[in-house]
């Protein structure tokens, strides 16, 4: 077995295909939209890599492709966090500790050859895309932008050395028990209190909404662990993503005298249109991406942020009440609150008072070196 850099586009092919034999037997893999890993690579699609670089790898012999890897530095989140940590990410590998110990050995190398003092991961590409290995949870799909893997995969990290940095949760939350009326009481309280007022997204304003997120997104989150504010661009890139997929009532804008202080973000689970695509989006999957959108019956929390002066208000509880009646309105019957720090206990202890529990748990590796 050897390991080749990504340099011709069969090399490319494989680095995107290799999955897809992996998980064939696995009924909770959700397949990835093949045009869209693509995407991922080069910098004219990901604004990422305006300031990041990205080298894939892949484990092979002459019978065919074992395994892959990426390494990344991201400049933004070293000079950031004042660190120097290279990432690995897109990690998938048959249940061999030999192929495992190739990639990661790679990785490592490039690492330090890029002047990095550790390894963290796996994250694809970033703290704001998906990351962690799934670490519990393994008897149903992830939703939309949450990782999936086999089980050994942890095994094969611990092997190698690695060791947990930070464990994320996620929870899960029926929509057919209703809203508890203590929480409705509670949150005409707060809106007495505070005078807030929600609204939902308004369509036609787009790029003003846009700037709005931006803001509170980078503001609420800047002290978060391994947090980094997106670019203008990143977050450009991330509504052209989601604009098709956005269901207005479900991004909310949380207001105290016209000034907006929050903001919620939920978007229907299209992982469950994706199951049915195996990667590729012609006119037969369009056909069946538009019959298997109506039927979706979750959706994930995917943001709910508040600026910092705000934060002990109560506001979140108002955007989770009125999200709550939104999705209902819509048909939704449940839904993942997504992802939590393992130590963020004001926000895992808001969602379990809302009914939610803990289904599934993912873990962030890291090495010195």
């Amino acid at each position: 077995m050897r390991i080749i850099r990504v340099r011709t586009k069969r090399d490319s092919e494989a680095f995107v295909d290799f999955p897809f034999p992996l998980y064939r037997d696995d009924p909770y893999w959700v397949p990835p939209l093949r045009k869209e890993t693509k995407k991922l690579f080069h910098r004219e699609s990901n604004p990422f890599l305006e300031h990041a670089e990205i080298e894939r790898f892949l484990c092979v012999d002459v019978s065919g492709v074992y395994g892959r890897v990426a390494g990344i530095v991201d400049h933004n989140h070293n000079q950031y966090h004042h660190e120097k940590t290279g990432m690995f990410g897109f990690f998938e590998s048959t249940n061999d500790v030999e192929v495992a110990t190739l990639l990661m050995d790679t990785v490592k190398n490039w690492a330090k050859k890029q002047g990095m003092e550790r390894l963290r991961g796996p994250l694809n590409p970033s703290m704001n895309a998906g990351c962690g290995f799934l670490l519990e949870g393994f008897d149903s799909s992830p939703m939309i932008m949450m990782p999936y893997n086999p089980p050994y995969y942890l095994d094969l990290m611990e092997t190698l050395g690695f060791r947990k940095v930070k464990d994320l949760y996620a929870f899960y939350k029926d929509n057919t028990k209703g809203i508890p009326e203590r929480f409705e009481r509670v949150v005409k309280v707060i809106r007495k209190r505070t005078g807030v007022t929600v609204r939902p997204m308004n369509m036609k304003k787009l790029a003003d909404e846009v700037r709005i997120i931006k803001k509170i997104y980078n503001e609420a989150w800047e002290d978060n662990w391994g947090s980094v504010p997106m670019t203008d661009a990143e977050m450009d890139e991330m509504v052209k993503l989601f604009k098709p997929l956005a269901v207005p009532d479900l991004v909310l804008f949380a207001e105290i005298k016209g000034e907006p202080v929050g903001v919620s973000i939920s978007i229907p689970d299209y992982n469950q249109v994706l199951k049915h695509l195996n990667g590729s989006l012609g006119v037969i999957g369009l056909a069946k991406f538009i019959y298997y959108r109506r039927r979706i019956t979750a959706l994930r929390a995917l943001v709910f942020g508040v600026l910092k002066e705000y934060r002990n208000a109560g506001l979140h509880a108002v955007l989770y009440y009125e999200t709550e009646k939104a999705a209902i309105r819509h048909g939704f019957q449940s839904g993942e609150l997504s992802w939590n720090l393992e130590d963020n206990d004001e926000i895992n202890s808001f969602d379990a008072s809302l009914g939610g529990e803990i289904y599934k748990k993912y873990r962030i590796y890291e090495m010195e070196l």
